[in-house]
């Protein structure tokens, strides 16, 4: 069974970091690609980063500059370093991975950037 667990998310002042951590079980965590989405309310879910197995990323051109994907092999956990968080920032977070066809989704970790 895959499961998804996000931590990290909070309350920040425009300019401040998070960094939010994802871990992943039910997967064979070191050749799966790994993604971070945000959905802000009354908005679409998108994606702001993705890594592959192999360590390529890939960024949403809102956060291009600002904000790194990596991945731990060891600890089956991804993270997002967020920094020059901005208030448009804002959104839930949510950790996703493909498995067989299936896409899997954590429950979500709240970013809230303030002005």
């Amino acid at each position: 069974q895959v499961q998804l667990v996000e931590s990290g998310g909070g309350q920040v002042q425009a300019g401040g970091s998070l960094r939010l951590s994802c871990a992943a079980s039910g997967v064979i965590f070191s050749i799966s690609l790994m993604g971070w989405y945000r959905q802000a309310p009354g908005e679409q879910r998108e994606l702001v980063a993705s890594i592959t197995g192999g360590g390529s990323t890939r960024y949403a051109n809102s956060v291009k500059g600002r904000f790194a994907i990596s991945r731990d092999n060891a600890r089956n956990t991804v993270y997002l370093q967020m920094n020059s968080l901005k208030p448009e920032d804002t959104a839930v977070y949510y950790c996703h991975t493909v498995l067989t066809g299936m896409n899997y989704w954590g429950k979500g970790t709240l970013v809230t950037v303030s002005s």
